[in-house]
């Protein structure tokens, strides 16, 4: 009877411990796609009546107008005619959107895998004027932080777009390879605009010059309403801003600046790179010195937040001078002596810049989770927190003129 007994209660507690084992695993997060079909996608594009914003992301200036990406939603058009009084005039739906350049009232957006280019003579009348279909074929929806892998099981990419995804709990077998499984990414010319340091897109002359994860791709605009693309050059892994400074491009990657050449401008030829440690990181230049914010945290691969100074005199073999620790820092922008930061949390930061590589904190603006910034002739724009912010330059000082709420 004692083995009887025995038997029973031993099977109980093996099965009971499986379960607790089952049920206590390791687990993973992963993203599963919510998709559209290309069709729906492609007619997605609106021009809508202002509306609140969801994200803010990167800014442009064009005459008296201010663009705000709202993350992969699309872009907000803010009339700046008067600094002390913005008003929000069109919100321009693209979803799939990061970042747009504007020449000679054309402005060319991304819309997930296409190009589109708009007509914004009239403001207050926005015509879809082409698409240049297929163009960044690296295009991905950023998946949301935390994530481990995402499942493309039903995900049919010459049929589908992904436009954002849903999350679960997992547990995976990092034993064996599910194909379905894959690790996450959580990734003055004419009347030409200006972007900001964390800007993708770049116009020099007749070109476009545009940066997808890993490609820099080149366009011909000399006809303004047909781009035509001209080359696509492997760049590096994940690469994420593109600088023009004196006929050289500055591209930032999660692992180095690179420069590229603009002696053929429809064929960009790579000069030199700089490795660093992992980070996300703009790059703005002038003169001999290129200015770096390195980025730790979230997807950026590491905890280092640091403003590097790199001597580009030789472009060949550019160097690091000087480094200086930051908080978390974003965009930058140099205006004269100045160099201003954005420090995430720790605000805007203004630097003197005359004894490069050596650097004087001479202000710092600390209301604002500052994210990028903008520095025009007669005033500075800056972006964070869903807030656009104004500065003027007034002899040593910068005084702040307006602070307005994209909500």
């Amino acid at each position: 009877m004692k083995k009887l007994l025995f038997l029973p209660v031993l099977l109980l507690l093996v099965f009971t411990s499986c379960e607790q084992e089952e049920d206590t695993g390791p687990y993973s997060i992963v993203a599963i796609p919510v998709t559209q079909t290309v069709e729906k996608f492609r007619s997605s594009v609106k021009i809508m009546e202002p509306r609140f914003i969801k994200e803010s992301g990167k800014i442009y200036a064009w005459e008296n107008y201010v663009f705000i990406n709202d993350k992969s939603e699309g872009i907000h058009i803010i009339d700046n005619t008067y600094s002390k009084n913005p008003v929000k005039i069109k919100f321009l739906s693209i979803p799939g959107n990061t970042d747009i350049a504007i020449r000679n009232n054309k402005l060319y957006a991304n819309q997930g895998m296409d190009l589109v280019v708009f007509d914004i003579s009239d403001i207050e009348n926005i015509t879809e004027i082409n698409r240049i279909e297929d163009v960044f074929p690296d295009y991905y929806y950023i998946t949301p932080a935390g994530v481990h892998y995402v499942d493309f099981k039903n995900f049919d990419p010459q049929t589908q777009v992904i436009v954002g995804y849903y999350t679960e709990k997992r547990k995976i077998d990092h034993t064996t390879s599910d194909p379905r499984l894959l690790d996450a990414v959580s990734t003055a010319e004419g009347n030409r605009g200006t972007g900001g340091s964390m800007a993708a897109f770049s116009i020099v002359g007749d070109h476009l010059y545009v940066i997808d994860e890993a490609f820099l791709n080149a366009f011909d605009i000399s006809s303004p309403d047909n781009p035509s693309k001209t080359s696509e050059a492997y760049v590096g892994w994940r690469t994420e801003t593109i600088f023009n400074y004196e006929d050289h491009l500055y591209i930032g990657s999660a692992t180095g600046m690179y420069i590229y050449d603009l002696v053929d401008p429809s064929q960009p030829a790579k000069v030199s790179f700089l490795q660093h440690v992992l980070g996300c990181d703009p790059v703005v230049v002038k003169g001999n010195y290129a200015y770096v914010t390195i980025r730790g945290g979230n997807t950026c691969e590491q905890n280092f937040n640091q403003l590097d100074i790199v001597d580009i005199s030789d472009k060949s073999n550019p160097q690091i001078a000087n480094s200086y620790e930051m908080t978390n820092p974003y965009g930058l922008g140099i205006k004269d002596d100045w160099l201003f930061v954005c420090d995430g949390s720790a605000g805007l930061k203004v630097f003197d810049i005359k004894d490069t590589p050596g650097l004087n904190l001479i202000d710092q603006f600390t209301h604002i989770n500052t994210y990028d910034v903008i520095p025009l002739e007669d005033k500075l724009l800056m972006v964070g927190d869903n807030t656009l912010s104004q500065y003027s330059y007034k002899g040593n000082e910068i005084s702040l003129i307006s602070s307005f709420s994209l909500n």
